[in-house]
């Protein structure tokens, strides 16, 4: 096996410095020694360093000059300066392709390892989603805006306390590493508090505790808390999140708006008084759709927002995990481009 090189590549790539190699031999071959195209056999290596690894392009290399020689006995040009020249070169094109293909092997190695973290990050951060949790049933599909990546600003999490299934959907301002560290330090605050606290506001506050030491002075979270109970009902905490969607189980739908505006995680000290909860009912059958403003704020080419409570229909699939691949689907679709922003979606529906 070549050092660092995949052989798994496409075909058509793998065969084109052979493929060069062939079509400039038969040129040369027919067009005889007054125009010489021997020269050109230097693409051979080139291309075997842009696509292959190192020993393809020592082999491609040497594989070029001894075509040359052949080429060049042949048409009675061997020991001249235009096909001395042109040795030099391809020996030249093969030692630099083979230099490049060990720098670009390297990085790919890097990538690999980088990508292997990731990974290992995604599980820490984002765990995987219990696929039944208490009385409901929870699916989950995350869509980072980062090309390659897995994680990025958004949030969510499921827990199971004594108290109910406690949930928390957040998108966290700005992107890159900074919103995947805040985005961290919330789902940390956040996995502890669930447990301990009384209620979503004593959650919160732990969330705003934590963040207050991670976060400057214009920074925020919007984040929505929920707390699902074994009677039928769901009690909301919104902090400057966009509102869930209520599903019926008769397929009606609402929006369901807190009662006042409140501010983002971080932001709590620009109001005097907590912000208000709401408590809805949740019937068998009945679905909540949780979400991050990446998933509204998407546009179509034509720059209209992806009309979310039109779409829910999707959502009627019997297995939950087939109605939010259906919907993420529909807005990939709708969009037709990779997404400007996160997006993440979590349903949960009252098992029956």
């Amino acid at each position: 096996m070549e050092l660092g090189t995949r052989r798994d590549g496409p075909l058509p790539l793998r065969v084109l410095p052979f493929a060069a190699l062939a079509v400039i031999s038969v040129v040369d071959f027919s067009a005889g020694p007054t125009v010489g195209y021997l020269p050109l056999l230097a693409l051979g290596p080139a291309f075997a360093s842009l696509f292959g690894g190192v020993l393809r392009t020592l082999f491609v290399g040497v594989l070029a000059i001894v075509l040359c020689t052949l080429l060049g006995a042949y048409s009675d040009v061997l020991g001249t300066f235009r096909t001395n020249l042109t040795f030099v070169s391809i020996g030249g094109v093969t030692v630099a392709g083979t230099i490049a293909a060990v720098y670009r092997q390297r990085r790919e190695r890097e990538l690999a390892d980088v990508r292997n973290i990731a990974e290992v990050a995604q599980r820490v951060l984002l765990r995987p989603m219990p696929r039944r949790v208490g009385p409901v049933r929870a699916t989950v599909r995350y869509i980072s805006a980062a090309a390659g990546a897995r994680i990025g600003g958004d949030l969510y999490e499921v827990v199971q306390t004594a108290r109910g299934v406690r949930v928390i959907v957040g998108d966290v301002q700005g992107k890159g590493l900074d919103a995947v560290e805040t985005a961290a330090v919330v789902l940390g605050a956040f996995r502890e508090a669930a447990y301990d606290e009384a209620d979503l506001h004593g959650v919160a506050g732990r969330i705003e505790r934590a963040l207050a030491r991670q976060l400057g002075s214009e920074q925020f979270v919007t984040a929505l808390l929920a707390e699902v109970h074994e009677d039928d009902g769901v009690t909301l905490l919104n902090r400057g999140h966009p509102p869930p969607l209520l599903i019926r189980s008769d397929a009606s739908t609402a929006t369901l708006d807190p009662p006042e505006p409140a501010p983002p995680l971080g932001l709590s000290v620009l109001v005097e008084e907590p912000a208000p909860s709401t408590r809805v009912d949740l019937f068998p059958g009945d679905q909540m759709l949780l979400y991050t403003d990446g998933v509204i704020e998407a546009r179509d080419a034509d720059g209209v927002f992806y009309p979310l409570t039109e779409r829910v229909g999707v959502l009627a699939a019997d297995d939950p995990e087939d109605a939010l691949d259906g919907l993420q689907s529909d807005l990939l679709s709708y969009v037709g481009a990779p997404l400007d922003d996160d997006a993440a979606m979590l349903l949960l529906r009252r098992r029956v």
